[in-house]
This record gives structure tokens, C-alpha cells and sequence, in this order.
């Protein structure tokens, strides 16, 4: 049991310090021999849970999208009405972005480079699914915009990034009226 623990600690503290490097770093200046000493373990520690640096920051970048995507969906049920599970899923992502900012750096450099390979961000893009399937929905109802998922992510999602990275700058402060003044501009930038 001990061992089990001890052994869950380690690839714990391996996925914290490869976040942290990687947000401060980048990907390419993210050595393992940086992340093993992070995280105060030999660096062959590493091989025992990841085949290699691309293997590793897969596994990281699935198991945050996991995260966020359990976060973002916490409270979400599926008979409401498209508007408010959108708002609901709107307002859960934001709150992560601002309360989870390590992992939520992360995730967006990770979507805004190619660090990570094409499986991952399948297996990543599964975790949307109840979001992709509102939309869908929306669609069909005739609320949302009959476009790409990817237009819909870029208007109505991404933006809660670029906000949270101001804030990081000390550029912008997010308040809870920017918040919602920021939901309602997502909102009308899908809805008909």
C-alpha cells in the first residue's frame, strides 16, 4: 500500500513539474533531466511511467483535458434547455481557467502548438463531448449557428483563454461582471 502511495506521489509530482516547465519553458526547453529534478526524482524514474518526452506530455496534456473537462461538466444535466446548459458549461469553463491557471495554461498551449499528437487530441477531444453534443442540438433546433465546432469553440470558448493570459500579464482583471459580460458576448457570437 505504501509503495503503491509513495509510487502515485512520484508520477504526481512528474506531471506538476512537466506543467510548470513546460508553461515557463516551452516544450522544446523542457529537457527531462529539468522535469525529473523538479520533481525530485532520479531521471529514470520517468521511464517507468512514460516511454518518452512525447509519450509524457500526451499522458499530461489527457489526464488535465480529463480535469477540465470533469470540472466544466460538473453540474451540466442534459434536458435543459440549450441556452442554459451552454451557460452553465460556459460559466464551469471559465471558473477552471480562472481558479486552475497552471492547468489552464497548459491546455492552451497545448491546443495553440503541435506538441501534442494527433491520438491525444482525439482522446482529449472525447472529453468535449456533452459540449459537442449541445451544440449539435443547437443545431438542430435551430439556436446555434450552423457552423464547424471548431468556429463555434474559437467565438464562444477561446476567449476565456486570451482573458485568463491578460490577467496572468496583469493587463485585465477579471471581476464577475467581466464574467458575465463575457458569457453574454460568447453566447450571441453562436446563438441565430
Amino acid at each position: 500500500m505504501n509503495r503503491v502511495s509513495k509510487s502515485q506521489k512520484k508520477k504526481e509530482a512528474l506531471v506538476k513539474a512537466t506543467i510548470s516547465l513546460v508553461n515557463n519553458n516551452g516544450f522544446h526547453a523542457t529537457p527531462m533531466s529539468k522535469i525529473a529534478k523538479m520533481a525530485e526524482v532520479s531521471a529514470g524514474t520517468i521511464y517507468l511511467y512514460f516511454e518518452n518526452k512525447q509519450d509524457l506530455v500526451n499522458q499530461v496534456y489527457i489526464e488535465v483535458k480529463a480535469a477540465f473537462s470533469k470540472f466544466a461538466f460538473k453540474d451540466y444535466k442534459e434536458g435543459v434547455s440549450v441556452e442554459e446548459g451552454f451557460e452553465n458549461i460556459w460559466k464551469n469553463i471559465a471558473e477552471f481557467k480562472l481558479k486552475e491557471i497552471e492547468e489552464a495554461m497548459f491546455l492552451s498551449q497545448c491546443d495553440n502548438t503541435p506538441i501534442i499528437d494527433e491520438p491525444s487530441r482525439k482522446e482529449g477531444l472525447k472529453h468535449l463531448e456533452p459540449l459537442l453534443d449541445l451544440w449539435e442540438r443547437g443545431k438542430e433546433q435551430g439556436i446555434i449557428k450552423p457552423v464547424s465546432p471548431y468556429m463555434l469553440y474559437a467565438f464562444s470558448i477561446y476567449p476565456i483563454a486570451f482573458l485568463m493570459n491578460m490577467q496572468q500579464r496583469e493587463l485585465y482583471k477579471i471581476t464577475p461582471t467581466n464574467v458575465n459580460e463575457a458569457y453574454e458576448m460568447a453566447w450571441n457570437s453562436i446563438k441565430i
